[in-house]
């Protein structure tokens, strides 16, 4: 790159960071206003509207309930040229909140591609704008990309709260279950003997899982709950049910960890005299695959700001999410941001209190402005989106082996 072209990149790098330092008060009400009113997924029907309006405001082409889904949406800019697809999260934990932040994630996001937008014609390229509902657990991301909300990206990042600044998330591949049991009611006291008792058998699953955990790999999980117990307790249960996540570092690994929660299940019920049906839910979530490529340059630019992005070597904050799904279609990032003290846990309470206070805000920038300059570092120069496609490349053909 010539002297002249680089002072141009570096000028529309400067431009980016200053459009965002522009859009800070807006965009620190805005993650302010999501996490005061916490949405849970599919019905992130405020949060849809604060997001859109704000792109519409700034002159973004926005389309709202896009892809068939009420709550997401798609803005775009740039008419030709690669096209580099930033994510935004808004949906809510029950009971707790924003304890994973995802505020802090759709303003992020949402700040990166109005700052993005501002450069995309002169720098020859397009930004997509995606607001992806149900991440937890309800896999929008996965529904638009089945949608075509993926087509012809080149690549897609966004940022992830955290209590560090790491290069990724430990990611695993996750599906959930869904277990009703069925039993036979009676009289707890006049006739026991004539009862089935289905929460027996949900119950008695659950112990075996719990002695299956002591012989699953180290960096494997299996966690459930029961969601129904009976209806009164002067009534043998008829009924029980229970949700089961089942999670592993790998899709391939995943699926040899699930015969071994339903036998676990399937004994506890035939124990209790009862009858189950277990549904695995879809969509399940891949495990990520991080571009280094990309994620090479997103680190480079966030120590301009004065964030040094770890290795997961140092710390790691384990989880599981449908931007694994899209990064083995596209390349993509999924960084954490530092928006609490170390050692505070996501999905706890302490989390969302420190999700909308002031180190957060200040992510809230900070992610936006490194993932602008990440997508300008995409537009200008052709050599980062060939390294990633040819990582892209090898990866599958992993794979495939």
């Amino acid at each position: 790159m010539g002297g002249e072209a680089a002072a141009l990149v570096e000028a529309a790098r400067q431009r980016v960071c200053d459009r965002v330092d522009e859009l800070a008060d807006v965009l620190v009400a805005t993650s302010h206003a999501i996490h005061a009113e916490p949405e849970l997924a599919f019905e992130e029907h405020r949060a849809h509207e604060l997001l859109t309006g704000v792109l519409a405001d700034n002159g973004v082409d926005v389309i709202r309930s896009a892809y068939d889904l009420d709550t997401a949406f798609e803005g775009s800019a740039g008419t030709e040229g690669p096209v580099v697809a930033v994510l935004c999260e808004y949906d809510a934990l029950p009971g707790i909140g924003h304890a994973c932040g995802h505020n802090v994630i759709a303003t992020a996001g949402l700040g990166a591609g109005l700052a993005a937008a501002a450069v995309a014609d002169e720098l020859g390229g397009r930004v997509r704008i995606l607001g992806t509902p149900a991440e937890e657990g309800g896999g929008g991301k996965v529904l638009m990309m089945n949608r075509g909300a993926f087509q012809d990206v080149d690549a897609a990042m966004m940022v992830h709260p955290a209590d560090a600044d790491l290069e990724t998330i430990t990611s695993l591949a996750i599906q959930q279950a869904r277990v009703t049991y069925h039993g036979l009611a009676a009289h707890a006291a006049a006739a026991p003997e004539r009862g089935r008792n289905a929460l027996d058998a949900a119950v008695l699953g659950y112990v075996n899982v719990a002695a299956l955990r002591q012989h699953i790999a180290p960096d494997e999980r299996i966690h459930g709950i029961i969601t129904d117990g009976g209806d009164k307790a002067n009534i043998v249960p008829r009924r029980a049910a229970a949700t089961w996540y089942v999670r592993s570092p790998s899709l391939t690994r995943l699926e040899m960890l699930k015969p071994r929660l339903e036998a676990c299940l399937e004994a506890g019920t035939a124990a209790a005299g009862c009858t189950m049906d277990l549904n695995w839910i879809e969509p399940g979530y891949h495990e990520v695959f991080d571009n280094r490529s990309l994620l090479e340059r997103y680190s480079a630019n966030a120590a301009t700001l004065g964030r040094t992005v770890h290795p997961t070597t140092q710390h790691q904050v384990a989880g599981s999410t449908d931007m694994g799904n899209v990064s083995q279609l596209v390349p993509a990032i999924h960084p954490m941001i530092k928006v609490a003290p170390l050692g505070t846990a996501i999905h706890t309470e302490a989390f969302a209190a420190f999700a909308a206070e002031e180190e957060a805000d200040r992510a809230v920038l900070d992610g936006a402005k490194a993932m602008a300059m990440t997508v300008v570092d995409c537009w200008t120069d052709p050599s980062v989106l060939e390294a990633a496609r040819e990582q892209m490349k090898v990866a599958r053909d992993v794979r495939a082996e």
